[in-house]
């Protein structure tokens, strides 16, 4: 039997690669490693690694531009956030994993693909459904709900690599459940379970500061679109990993970004994790400053309502549906003039808007200005509001009548 594994060189990935030898026959195990952020102290002897703990091989595949480009500029032009906090940075890189573990498989006549997710977590539902979607005649292995797997907790894994004589790839007291990537990186488990406790920001942070310990002194960026997309950084052409590269070490340094969530897992369950996003939330902020130029009300207003269903197709992992892609086609109707420059101030973990402008802003000063011009009278706006409030007028005669039969 052949089998993809889905290998980062964390603690679950590194346990499996031994557990899929010993419990499926001797199973050949190609390790797939797709990289969505991974820093070059993360993939240095990562090869070295699977090979010891008994992979065949290992493909390392860098698909980050690919992802900010396919997946989270989508994500970004449609407005998706999560539970109004959540920026989907562990959910919108899945269905990219998935793919590439696809080709993976089919390109090595694969009989399986595995996976290291929990049956308690999101995770394995947005990775096999994106299997079932794209290569549906694969088998599934999802280690933690294998009849075969007793693993119960971190410690458990800790102790199956000791037995083993294989390098644990982290220490017990850091055991914290991470998540990163180019967007993000979240962080569960130890004390965040409980959700009376204040986050240890001093050390639990990694891409940046808390607020507190942000400068006394803002920081100025200015970001440039074209239909939706980021083009320009400060006034020169940018490319998509430059762009995210830079927004995550500023957005970082000011203390952005940072979200203490609780929430509402697919399988059920609540969960709480801590969120670091400094150049997902400036891009945000950004993008909607210039839509706030550049969108008509009634396209707004639908939109608006989109976007959450967007969102949770995300975080559910229902990429790769129809209705995902016709959701998608909308929001790139709507992006069709978002163009122009938004320039903002961070400052101690906040993002203020500091200035937008736009060859097709809607925003007509003429209009907008309390000085009477051409093009607005004041006396058109009696015959709207009559218009506007024939409704409540009619229900109002109606409450009348009715008290008066009484």
């Amino acid at each position: 039997m052949k089998i993809v594994l889905a290998y980062s060189g964390g603690l679950d990935t590194s346990v499996i690669i031994p557990w899929l030898k010993e419990n499926y026959d001797n199973a050949e195990v190609i390790a797939a490693c797709i990289n969505v952020g991974l820093t070059n102290k993360e993939t240095t002897g990562l090869e070295e690694r699977a090979i010891a703990q008994g992979a065949s091989k290992i493909y390392v595949e860098d698909v980050q531009e690919e992802l900010i480009t396919g997946y989270i500029y989508p994500m970004v032009k449609a407005g998706c956030v999560y539970e109004d906090k959540y920026l989907l940075g562990t959910s919108i890189a899945r269905p990219l994993i998935a793919k590439k573990l696809v080709d993976i498989a089919i390109k090595e006549g694969a009989d399986a693909i595995c996976h290291g997710a929990t049956g308690k977590g999101n995770d394995q539902i947005r990775f096999e459904l994106g299997i079932k979607a794209l290569a549906p005649h694969l088998k599934i292995i999802a280690a933690w709900r294998d009849e075969k797997w007793n693993l119960q907790s971190r410690e458990d894994e800790i102790q199956y690599l000791v037995d083993r004589g294989i390098e644990v790839p982290m220490k017990k007291e850091d055991s914290y459940s991470r998540d990163s990537n180019l967007w993000h990186i979240s962080h569960e488990g130890l004390d965040l379970e409980n959700p009376a406790n204040e986050p240890d920001f001093e050390n639990l942070l990694k891409l940046g500061v808390s607020p507190e310990k942000a400068p006394d002194t803002p920081a100025y960026v200015e970001i440039g679109f074209e239909k939706g997309i980021p083009v320009t950084l400060d006034g020169k052409a940018v490319k998509p990993l430059e762009l995210m590269t830079y927004l995550n070490k500023i957005g970082g340094e000011n203390g952005v970004g940072i979200t203490d969530l609780v929430e509402n897992r697919v399988v059920g369950m609540k969960s709480r994790g801590v969120y670091e996003t400094p150049g997902g939330s400036i891009l945000y902020a950004a993008h909607r400053d210039l839509e706030y130029l550049c969108l008509d009300r009634a396209t707004t207003d639908y939109k608006e309502t989109i976007r959450i269903k967007y969102a949770d197709l995300i975080y559910r992992g229902e990429w790769f549906t129809p209705l995902r892609e016709a959701l998608a086609a909308f929001v790139d109707v709507t992006q069709e003039y978002v163009t122009g420059t938004v320039k903002l101030k961070l400052y101690k973990g906040n993002i203020i808007s500091a200035g937008a402008v736009s060859p097709y802003s809607l925003y007509n000063a003429e209009l907008a200005s309390f000085t009477t011009g051409e093009l607005y009278s004041h006396k058109d706006a009696g015959g709207f509001i009559t218009l506007m409030g024939l409704p409540l007028t009619v229900r109002a005669s109606m409450l009348a009548n009715s008290e008066k039969n009484k």
